[in-house]
């Protein structure tokens, strides 16, 4: 049996900054879904989206828990313990 991810049982609640992938906005690029950090409220794109921000959010800052930010989902994802919780 796994043990809980830790990251995810006291992630914290950051607001999201934004309503899309604040480096796509910026690039003109685009996105397919989007993450945001629950540590200071980035907005990324997935890593089905071809610059994949949010795991390059993670990468630069350490911040381990992403939220999806679409419509209807409430799932996280650990990058750490490579954990998703529902």
């Amino acid at each position: 049996m796994t043990e809980k991810c830790e990251h995810l049982v006291h992630a914290p609640l950051a607001s999201p900054k934004g309503r899309g992938c604040e480096e796509c906005i910026q690039s003109g690029g685009h996105w397919v879904h989007l993450r945001v950090c629950l540590t200071c409220g980035h907005i990324g794109c997935c890593d089905s989206s071809p610059n994949r921000h949010a795991t390059k959010h993670y990468l630069a800052t350490g911040h381990p828990v992403v939220q999806s930010f679409e419509p209807g989902e409430t799932w996280r994802w650990c990058y750490v313990d490579e954990q998703l919780s529902s």
